[in-house]
Parts: structure tokens; sequence; C-alpha cells
């Protein structure tokens, strides 16, 4: 399937969750197998020659594909968590999100200076989620960064948060 027709199954929720948000569930491209493996095709294709060593999920969404693709690219899988949620010692970062504030952390050995990492999530709004992951994977010294969404909701410039030589590909995107 293309990724216009994938985007065609993505479910607009009104209002949550909070009202005035227009949430876009991402859930219907996971329940039924053929859009699942397309999916999880049109992002692996994206990144099958780049190195990556491994892919970094942000909580939740984050976690569904993440590992599908960590393991088609044969990288290993770190989730990146809100607080309270990893055993081991960890690194945090802080950000605002458009509806209150957060925290993201992953642990302190996940990365080191040889990892080649792709962030991945289901959505980019505002961006202040991903920024912050960004952030927290570069005071770990890793060697690149690329950053993936599913969908990307254009008009909200998530992308603004990042520098201009950090490749982020989004496969479905939407105007508001």
């Amino acid at each position: 399937m293309t990724n216009e027709e994938l985007k065609k199954t993505v479910r607009n929720i009104p209002d949550f969750p909070i009202p005035g948000i227009q949430f876009k569930d991402v859930t219907p491209l996971f329940e039924e197998p053929q859009r699942l493996q397309s999916l999880s095709k049109n992002i692996i294709g994206l990144y099958q020659n780049k190195g990556i060593s491994k892919v970094v999920g942000i909580e939740s969404r984050g976690f569904i594909l993440g590992p599908i693709i960590a393991l088609n690219l044969d990288a290993g899988f770190v989730p990146a968590r809100k607080p309270g949620k990893l055993p081991a010692s960890i690194i945090e970062e802080t950000y605002e999100k458009e509806y209150g504030k957060d925290a993201i952390q992953i642990h302190v050995d996940a990365l080191n200076e040889n990892d080649i990492v792709l962030l991945h999530d289901d959505l980019l709004a505002t961006g202040g989620t991903m920024a912050a992951a960004y952030r927290l994977i570069k005071k770990m010294g890793i060697k690149k960064v690329y950053i993936n969404f599913i969908i990307e909701l254009e008009e909200l410039e998530g992308r603004k948060w990042f520098p201009e030589d950090v490749e982020i590909e989004s496969l479905i995107k939407f105007p508001i």
C-alpha cells in the first residue's frame, strides 16, 4: 500500500485528549496485517542503508513499530519513556507539550558514541516530545541521528526545533 492509501485509514478524534485538539489516531494502521506490513516496509525502506545501530522508540506509540523497524534493520531497540518507568540509572530531558509539561528518560547505558540512531514516534505536531528526545540522545554522544514519524501535522511546524542537518522523514502529512 502507498502512503496515500495508508493515510486514508488514519482516524480523526476531535477534542482528545483535551478540547480543541484534533487527535490523529494511528491505531487503524496497525489493525490489519497488510496495512502494518506496508507501513513497516515503507519506513524500513527509508533507512536500510544508513547504518542504523539503534532505534529509539518514544513512549508509547513509538513502541509499536520501533521494535519491528529495529529487527528489520538489524539494530537494537531502546525505549524512551516517561518518568518513573525505567528501572536502571537514567538521563532525563524536560519539555513543554501543547497541553502541559513532561519529561522523557532513557537508560544512561543505552547508547554510545558509536551508535547511529533512528528516533521513531507516531506523530510530529508541535515537536516538543521529539525535540526533547533529540536533545537527550545528543547528550549521550552518539555518532548520528535520523528522525522518523508516521504522521506529520505540517501547519504546526514541529520541524523548526531541529537543526537543518538532521534528516526528518514523515510518511503521512496532514494540514491541520
